[in-house]
């Protein structure tokens, strides 16, 4: 695929998905609007992305406001939609639920809709992620090239629709993301980056060489048996807990966005109840159950790698 060929499919595939954005946005209008509530939380500020997050605070929108915050919050994917001072590299995030009263011709019209979006959100994802051959580090140059201002994190998440719930409630998720490793699966891992030849600033292509064969040589002379494992924090997320009462079943869903949730009361559906999302504090969370891990030290810290101990 040559690079205008991409570029060009780029820009018709971001024009489209901005217009079906526009057309979800007429259609979520002219719907039967029942109830909803969308919770506000600050925005990253620049050069703190990476800073411990303790505390969240949460302002929760009610109502028409809560209604016309969710429709806008779909198209707000520029960095010119948030503050100057916050960051380019975070995303935007709205959790919340707007319910709308819909018969069966809505219903299959949101539904088609927000699939088209989806679909176009993930093509848009494939041709930057994959089809450009960039590395990560490379990609922020390509995208506000030919997308000026794009805040790819936004642009990436896909809508959320939910149908005939009865409940919906909010908290926090605030995991470790764990993986078991083998001596030779992280040499592996080391020698792909080693063969990539990228820079990663501050470091030169040959000071970042350089320190990879260190970690190699590191790694190299442990046990060829010894366990090891990636343990890194994900930062907290609001997820939705959804409870489905003709399937007795409760669901847990991301919610960076506010959930699309359409209620077919002619059929029966309730008026769901939702919840609210209290302020984060991470002091505050106390554990159901947390089970005892093996103790372990440090190996790699730029890659969260442990050594697990005996």
């Amino acid at each position: 695929m040559r690079p205008l060929d991409l570029i060009a499919r780029l820009n018709e595939n971001f024009t489209q998905l901005q217009e079906r954005l526009t057309d979800l946005q007429s259609l979520l209008t002219d719907a039967h609007w029942l109830t909803g509530r969308v919770f506000e939380l600050p925005e990253v500020e620049k050069g703190r992305e990476h800073d411990p997050v303790t505390d969240i605070p949460v302002i929760q929108h009610l109502g028409p406001l809560a209604l016309s915050r969710g429709l806008n919050h779909f198209q707000r994917m520029f960095i010119y939609h948030q503050n100057q001072n916050s960051s380019a590299k975070a995303a935007i995030r709205l959790p919340g639920a707007l319910c709308f009263d819909v018969d069966e011709p809505m219903l299959a019209d949101v539904l088609a809709l927000t699939a088209q979006i989806n679909g176009l959100k993930a093509e848009l994802t494939h041709m930057i992620t994959v089809e450009s051959a960039l590395p990560p580090e490379q990609r922020f140059e390509f995208v506000h090239t030919h997308l000026r201002g794009l805040k790819t994190l936004s642009a990436y998440r896909a809508l959320q629709v939910i149908v005939d719930p009865w409940s919906v409630r909010f908290g926090w998720a605030n995991k470790q993301i764990i993986k078991n490793l083998t001596r030779e699966e992280v040499l592996v891992m080391l020698k792909k980056s080693l063969e990539a030849g990228r820079a990663v600033p501050p470091y030169s292509k040959e000071q970042w060489s350089e320190k990879i064969r260190q970690e190699m040589d590191v790694i190299g002379k442990l046990p060829p048996d010894i366990p090891l494992k990636i343990k890194r924090p994900v930062k907290v997320q609001p997820i939705a807990r959804v409870w489905y009462q003709e399937q007795q079943r409760q669901i847990q869903y991301a919610c960076p966005s506010p959930l699309i949730v359409l209620c077919r009361r002619r059929s029966g559906a309730p008026v769901p109840q939702l919840g609210e999302l209290t302020d984060y504090h991470r002091d505050g969370i106390r554990h159901k159950y947390k089970p005892a891990s093996r103790p372990a030290h440090i190996i790699i810290e730029r890659l969260h790698l442990y050594v697990v101990e005996d």
